[in-house]
């Protein structure tokens, strides 16, 4: 099977199907078809990719509804570790941290619903990531939980002098502090 399941409802990990020989590799990095065979249905309508340095932290982010995005996440160069936090009000995972180290060499993508606050820690010199959304960008609909919030006690990887973070992800409120506008549905 592609999909691993997590123990966090709706957030899996998909493991493409790798082709390689003596000249490479190849892979489908996204089939709506083998998404769909296993009963997932989202279609993607924008690409973002981001490159980073070793010690970024991005994150922690959302969107608010109706803006917000599903993601499916993946790294082209390097390694990170990336982070989600459910903010989904009646989940069985509500509050609860998982993280995942995702990589160029593992070539493990992460599809984290609607309903998650996302980051990630870059844990190579330089990481490359890809992710695909189910909701465009809307600026206005931003929110976020602050990455180093003492109850969440995520360790991203990375020694606090190395940290390099965005003055707007320094001052995102605490978990105990954002406004949960999520619902789990199951």
């Amino acid at each position: 099977m592609a999909f691993t399941e997590t123990g966090f409802p709706g957030l899996l990990i998909f493991e493409p199907t790798i082709h390689g020989d003596h000249r490479g590799y190849f892979f489908e990095s996204y089939n709506a078809a083998i998404f769909e065979a296993a009963g997932i249905y989202y279609q993607f309508v924008q690409d973002n990719q981001a490159r980073s340095g070793y010690g970024v932290i991005r994150g922690l982010h959302y969107q608010v509804p109706p803006f917000a995005q599903t993601k499916l996440i993946r790294v082209l160069e390097g390694r990170i570790l990336d982070v989600v936090v459910d903010c989904r009000k009646n989940s069985p995972s509500f509050g609860k941290v998982f993280s995942i180290e995702l990589s160029a060499a593992n070539k493990k993508q992460l599809l984290v619903p609607k309903g998650f606050a996302h980051g990630y820690s870059v844990l190579s010199e330089t990481a490359e990531v890809l992710y695909k959304c189910d909701a465009f960008y809307n600026k206005a609909a931003e929110g976020g939980v602050l990455f180093d919030d003492p109850a969440l006690e995520i360790d991203w990887k990375i020694p606090v002098e190395a940290r390099k973070i965005s003055d707007k992800d320094r001052i995102l409120p605490c978990f105990a502090d954002i406004e949960h506008v999520f619902q789990f549905e199951p």
